[in-house]
């Protein structure tokens, strides 16, 4: 969602001298055999080249890392010499030597090897590194001819098995480029965390737009060169650059990596199925290609696997969501509304049937001792009008999708998984909510807990605070608002307690910024509902 109406209110087998780099190879490195590529309908090269002619420097798009497992972890980069411009590659296969090092001056190394850059994925690259060992810092380091990326650091989980005593992590979403600048990254670049999970908006689709500190380099994107180019432009930011090397990632994403407030394969606008249906598959290839993701998660044309779940000892469990390609279309519309009768109907869902049996048979197995579930649109009701009589709701939040909303919070009250937790993206602004049974009775069970956190730097209109705060009386389930800042989420969690830091900058129109904390709210092991640090 941005439209809170706001803004319209190698096939084959490969020799290993074939992929010998010559005189500049790092030390100890294992060749990787190339491996199919499915779902793309791009020609495939089976030439190689070692040592091609580049352009400029080929890591303009820095580093990253993320899905950590407790004996693995993803390295990513992407050639792009000329990043703007398709990248800039010659159409071959090119190896990317890689090390994995138990010290920051990449003096230590554990694993080496070497990967394919394969120009039917955008010359993007990941390793799945194993066999690494469980809670543990590592450094890792690619390198083409004579070229070297810098130099990023990542985490592996620690043991299922593990008592698990601290996990600290921030959450984001909506990083509009055009809007201001990401000085929230900067900031969060020098927290000491675990890892960061990305919510959701990494990019926004709209072409030129004017009033901002900085524009979008091209018309609204459709095609796949379209989409890499914008993730070119966005992996160019150095402030995100620099938390994407200091942390692993996880990620998940809402609408804007397609069209706004998109629904399974409903556009928006008035794009017909099949015009929708190739643009997502557009939109997923190239998001796969510029995020740390398991090959478990590449497109199939326009379906790709996202949910996905990630343990951190027996401390906390991730239940990761994707509402967006599976979810019905929105009952009511898009808009600021009343709700309309279809927006109670059971057969309406974010999920979609299979991904909601996996959450919950996830959550009525899991040993965590805190339950999260991380997903995009504000899972707690909230009328925003404050007159008498009379309710508005924000239809594209789960307040379109009640019967499918009231399913999981039955089940957090009937089956009792441990300290469940919402952490949500989307709105541009930050909440907290206690989540009730029954929203309209105050006295109903509180069943968890959700953290809704603000955005990187996508606007909040100034003029909905007033009416948005004026409603709060009427929402009294909901203990914080904030519509002003832009920021991101700090989490703490011990066997004790989870406790949230809502982190603001100053500003987001130029790059000088400073930061500070709104408010903190605490959950105690055992006591759903948040309350005042």
């Amino acid at each position: 969602m941005d439209n809170f109406n706001f803004e319209r209110l190698l096939s084959s087998k490969l020799k290993r001298r074939s992929l010998l780099v010559g005189a500049g190879a790092l030390t100890g490195i294992a060749i990787a055999q190339a491996r199919p590529v499915t779902g793309f309908a791009s020609q495939h090269s089976t030439k190689v080249v070692a040592q091609p002619i580049l352009s400029g420097y080929p890591f303009s798009l820095g580093v990253a890392s993320g899905d950590p497992l407790p004996d693995s972890v993803v390295l990513w980069t992407r050639l792009a010499p000329s990043p703007f411009d398709g990248g800039g590659m010659p159409p071959n296969l090119v190896p990317v030597q890689w090390q994995v090092s138990a010290n920051e001056s990449m003096s230590q190394i554990v694993k080496s090897g070497m990967v394919i850059a394969r120009p039917e994925l955008a010359h993007s690259v990941r390793v799945d590194v194993r066999g690494l060992r469980p809670g543990r810092w590592y450094w890792y380091q690619f390198r083409i001819g004579n070229e070297l990326s810098q130099i990023g650091r990542t985490r592996t989980a620690p043991t299922r098995g593990d008592a698990g005593n601290q996990l600290r992590f921030a959450f984001a979403s909506c990083q509009d480029w055009q809007n201001g600048y990401f000085n929230a990254y900067k900031h969060m670049a020098a927290e000491d965390l675990d890892l960061v999970v990305h919510l959701g908006d990494y990019i926004y689709e709209y072409g030129p737009q004017s009033g901002g500190p900085r524009q979008h380099n091209s018309e609204e994107i459709i095609t796949l060169d379209d989409y890499r180019n914008r993730y070119a432009l966005y992996r160019t930011d150095p402030d995100l650059q620099a938390v994407h090397a200091a942390f692993p990632w996880i990620v998940t994403w809402d609408d804007h990596e397609v069209d706004n407030n998109y629904a399974g394969e409903v556009a928006e606008d008035e794009q017909t199925q099949q015009e929708l249906l190739t643009r997502r598959a557009n939109a997923y290839q190239a998001y796969y290609e510029h995020m740390p993701l398991r090959r478990s998660s590449m497109p199939n044309g326009s379906d790709m696997q996202l949910y996905r779940r990630f343990t951190f000892a027996n401390l906390a469990e991730f239940n990761v969501l994707d509402t967006r390609q599976y979810r019905s279309d929105q009952p009511c519309g898009d808009e600021l509304k009343p709700r309309c009768e279809a927006a109670f109907d059971p057969n309406a869902t974010m999920t979609g049937q299979q991904q909601e049996r996996w959450l919950f048979k996830g959550l009525s197995n899991s040993q965590a001792r805190w339950n999260i579930i991380a997903q995009q649109t504000m899972l707690a009701e909230y009328d925003f009008d404050a007159t008498p009589g009379s309710e508005v709701f924000n239809v594209d939040q789960w307040d379109g999708y009640v019967a499918a909303r009231s399913r999981l919070l039955d089940f957090l009250n009937q089956q009792k998984p441990s300290n469940p937790v919402v952490i949500t993206g989307d709105i541009h602004s930050s909440w907290v909510h206690d989540l009730k049974t029954d929203f309209s009775n105050i006295n109903s069970p509180t069943v968890g807990t959700e953290f809704v956190g603000t955005s990187i730097s996508s606007d909040f209109p100034r003029a909905f605070i007033a009416p948005v705060t004026a409603a709060l009386a009427d929402n009294p389930h909901t203990k914080f608002f904030d519509g002003a800042f832009r920021g991101y989420v700090r989490c703490n969690l011990t066997r004790q307690a989870w406790q949230s830091d809502y982190r603001a900058v100053s500003t987001i129109l130029d790059q000088n910024s400073t930061i500070s904390t709104l408010a903190s709210f605490v959950v105690e092991n055992g006591q759903p509902g948040a309350q005042n640090a």
